[in-house]
């Protein structure tokens, strides 16, 4: 009873209402709280007051059994399998959460949207579709819905402004489309352990005339490639590469450079989240406008520009002359086990995700971590290529991200909803950060006990409470429809790791095929009104020369190798603490 009066009284506090008698669901809630929530940015009574709100607002739906999709990650596995359960005992919803690889969520997500057919309940989508969502209009609107009809299935508890990555799932129209599950972001890795040496902080030095550290730019990460693949060539009796990537034919070899390769280089325009008027794909759209004018350097864009190309020479050389044999021929997947190996000294990036991987112990075969299962290694914000300047986003975040379509019926929708509330809340989300360690929300990135496991997880806290994680964004509003443009990335770019084409042949056909695709788009906007008015208007074709330098693609640089510059990693920590 006292458990009781605490949890009612919390309630009230948070805006909740509960019964004034024991509920369905309660002693289950009791029980998870107590047993797997933990810790949490709520007290236990003010997570039971949540839990009781999500009781009464399933109480209609009760007895339901809804379907939603995801991708294969660490979250999305500690989702499936112990909260979708949780929330089952807690609700009386059965929740079967199926994972699959993120083009085969991706293909899900575009025959729902093509055939109006409802495959799934909800989906956890990149944030990358933002601009498909928000001009194609099928999409459930959250800020609408929240306040319209799923006001009865919404948290009052929920806090949206507590959620970090809350402008990537906004749309030009300032309305929210999805709701962050999960993020990471691609930065840079290094072995901590092997740069702190004295004897190679000496000979790097010797040749390079600058110190061995994180390299601000992409001339030091060259350099540093060059150094340990040629110079340092073994340590500790193993043969050790200076790169890691990775190249195979195949989609996430798109996905690769779409988050923000280019941008990387300096290819877009200044501008947070994404650049205006040209974005990290080399898509043009003026500011203040919806329309994508194009993605050639002939129509104002940069998806062809000497940036972009230099962007994709230079994956191509250092995958061939500094990575370990076969990293041609990985996937994304098969990446990540290659670079426990141990033999890797850096990589220009990497996805958080992985961060739980990464610190998993020896006896799991890993060898980047010490036999106290400390990290070796760090990460840090990436280098940034010759073209890029002050105030552009300098590397990608991946927004897994609730997505609600019109076409599930409304009360499957509002199942939907409430797990997808659920599994977001501020009662589970610090003990699921925990298990996947990809930050949603401020009360979580703070926790006192993320400030106890810092050491542990190789920089990730220090940059998740850094002001550097704004310059990491996901794909923005100028891409008009992210699934029919996202997969003409990796033919393309796979032609150049082939030897088929040049980068600079490659980048041209990209371009040419974007355009096209934008142009069926615009005929279908102007003619159905298909995507909101907001579909393509692409250029006219003019002269390069007529753009590049001069508000379109930026001109070709005389010396696209400046001087290498670096900076300490604990200096750097330091920075971001201040």
């Amino acid at each position: 009873m006292k458990k009781l009066l605490l949890a009612s009284a919390a309630a009230l506090a948070l805006g909740l209402a509960v019964t004034s008698s024991v509920q369905a669901g309660e002693a289950e809630a009791q029980k998870w709280v107590a047993n797997e929530f933990q810790p949490s940015s709520l007290t236990q009574e003010e997570q039971l007051a949540e839990m009781n709100w999500f009781i009464e607002a399933a109480k209609p739906l009760a007895g339901m059994e809804i379907n939603v999709l995801s991708e294969t990650i660490p979250t999305h596995e500690y989702e499936s399998k112990t909260l979708a359960k949780a929330f089952e005992e807690i609700t009386g919803i059965k929740v079967n959460h199926q994972l699959l690889g993120e083009g085969e969520v991706v293909q899900a997500v575009q025959t729902q949207m093509q055939t109006n057919r409802n495959l799934y309940d909800a989906y956890i989508n990149d944030s990358d579709l933002i601009g498909t969502h928000s001009r194609l209009q099928l999409a459930v609107n959250l800020t609408d819905w929240m306040a319209g009809e799923g006001k009865d299935v919404t948290n009052p508890g929920l806090d949206l402004d507590d959620f970090i990555g809350r402008s990537f799932t906004t749309g030009p129209d300032g309305k929210l489309y999805q709701l962050p599950d999960q993020q990471f972001a691609n930065l840079y890795w290094f072995r901590k352990d092997w740069f702190d040496r004295e004897d190679l902080q000496r000979r790097f030095k010797e040749k390079y005339g600058y110190d061995l550290g994180v390299p601000v730019n992409w001339s030091a990460y060259e350099d540093i490639a060059e150094f340990f693949s040629n110079d340092v060539k073994e340590i500790d009796s193993v043969q050790v590469y200076g790169h890691m990537d990775y190249g195979k034919r195949a989609p996430d070899l798109g996905w690769r450079m779409t988050d923000a390769w280019l941008s990387m280089a300096g290819a877009g325009s200044k501008g947070l989240p994404n650049g205006r008027p040209i974005d990290e794909w080399g898509i043009r759209m003026e500011d203040g406008s919806c329309n994508p004018a194009g993605a050639s350097i002939t129509r104002g864009g940069g998806t062809n520009g000497p940036a972009a190309v230099y962007a994709i020479r230079k994956w191509d050389e250092w995958l061939r002359q500094y990575a370990p044999p076969g990293a041609a021929d990985y996937d994304f997947y098969q990446s990540l086990p290659a670079l426990s190996q141990g033999n890797v000294a850096q990589q220009i990036f990497w996805y958080t995700a992985f961060t739980a991987s990464m610190v998993a112990p020896k006896s799991d075969g890993n060898n980047t971590v010490d036999d106290a299962g400390k990290p070796l290694w760090r990460m840090a914000p990436s280098p940034h290529g010759p073209y890029w300047e002050e105030g552009q986003k300098l590397g990608y975040q991946d927004t897994g991200s609730w997505t609600l379509f019109k076409s599930t019926p409304v009360e499957r929708r509002k199942a939907a909803w409430l797990y997808a509330q659920f599994v977001t809340s501020k009662t589970v989300d610090v003990k699921k950060s925990h298990v996947g360690l990809t930050f949603i929300r401020d009360t979580t990135v703070n926790h006192e006990s993320f400030t106890e496991r810092s050491p542990n997880l190789g920089g990730l806290v220090e940059f998740y409470r850094s002001p550097d994680r704004v310059n990491w964004t996901p794909t923005g509003v100028n891409v008009p429809d992210y699934p029919k443009l996202a997969q003409l990335w990796w033919q393309n770019i796979g032609d150049v790791n082939s030897g088929a084409f040049t980068p600079q042949e490659a980048m041209d056909r990209l371009a040419g095929e974007m355009d096209q695709v934008m142009s069926r788009m615009q005929k279908a906007d102007e003619a159905n009104n298909t995507y909101g008015g907001c579909g393509p208007r692409l250029n006219p074709e003019k002269d390069p020369a007529d753009w590049l330098g001069k508000g379109g693609a930026k001109a070709k640089l005389e010396n696209e190798k400046p001087q290498g510059e670096t900076v300490n990693y604990d200096e750097l920590v330091k920075r971001w603490a201040q």
